[in-house]
């Protein structure tokens, strides 16, 4: 097994918007969800979570009629989880890569890019399973294009790895086009088996965001900021050394 955890990447700024963001999905777990019986997580995810039925039943409508408001299970879907480890684990995908894409895009363009990448990966999840009655939670999608906004911007910058394999124990520098690309690989793997699923990962979503992170985030960065920018760090070693 594998666990990535740091990576080598400096930000020039505090990255306030992944901090609020990580903050805003915490609190809401912990006040709001983890406390709830068994019933209260049903209806919870029913009001909260994002329907693809529900949306398609009614947004003709109320779109008709000018009331957005069906839109909101999609962002309040963004902010809700369906365990610990649902939560903890986007948690960290959100704190590794994204203080680099905030500082490369900017504070008002990181919010719209992340809000945007996640309404595009509900909108894909919901495209390809439109009768769905089962509800989606979670930040992944969202957080799938922030993973492709990093891995256009330091493919080479090296993350943080600690690995277990039997007696093995330690940790090592994997350049990220590497740990994402193990990551986008399996998603692509599981996409399949998601399809016919009738709950569990909306791998969809994970591809929705992502690919809306490959097209929006040459948009969304600073002008100065280039893209492929070059590592810091020697991949593939243990103590990290400095590229002169």
């Amino acid at each position: 097994m594998f666990f990535p955890f740091k990576d080598d990447n400096p930000t020039r700024s505090f990255p306030l918007i992944t901090w609020i963001l990580i903050g805003a999905n915490v609190f809401v777990f912990f006040q709001w969800q983890f406390s709830l019986s068994p019933e209260g997580w049903g209806t919870y995810l029913q009001s909260f979570g994002f329907v693809p039925k529900t949306f398609f039943e009614q947004a003709p409508e109320a779109f008709t009629k000018g009331d957005f408001s069906v839109v909101s299970p999609i962002y309040t879907s963004m902010f809700s989880h369906g365990s610990i480890l649902h939560l903890f684990g986007n948690m960290l995908f959100l704190y590794l890569y994204g203080d680099n894409v905030e500082d490369a895009m900017g504070k008002v363009r990181f919010t719209l890019f992340y809000l945007t990448c996640g309404t595009i990966a509900a909108l894909a999840q919901a495209y390809v399973a439109p009768g769905s009655p089962v509800p989606m939670v979670g930040a992944s999608g969202a957080i799938s294009g922030v993973i492709a906004g990093y891995l256009l911007l330091y493919p080479r910058a090296n993350v943080r790895v600690f690995y277990w394999f039997f007696i093995f124990i330690g940790v090592w520098l994997v350049p990220a086009w590497v740990v994402l690309g193990l990551w986008v690989i399996e998603q692509m793997i599981a996409l399949p088996a998601s399809m016919k699923a009738a709950g569990g990962v909306a791998v969809m979503a994970h591809l929705g965001g992502f690919a809306s992170g490959l097209l929006l985030t040459p948009l969304c960065k600073q002008a100065h900021v280039p893209l492929f920018q070059k590592p810091r760090t020697r991949a593939f070693s243990r103590k990290g050394r400095r590229i002169r």
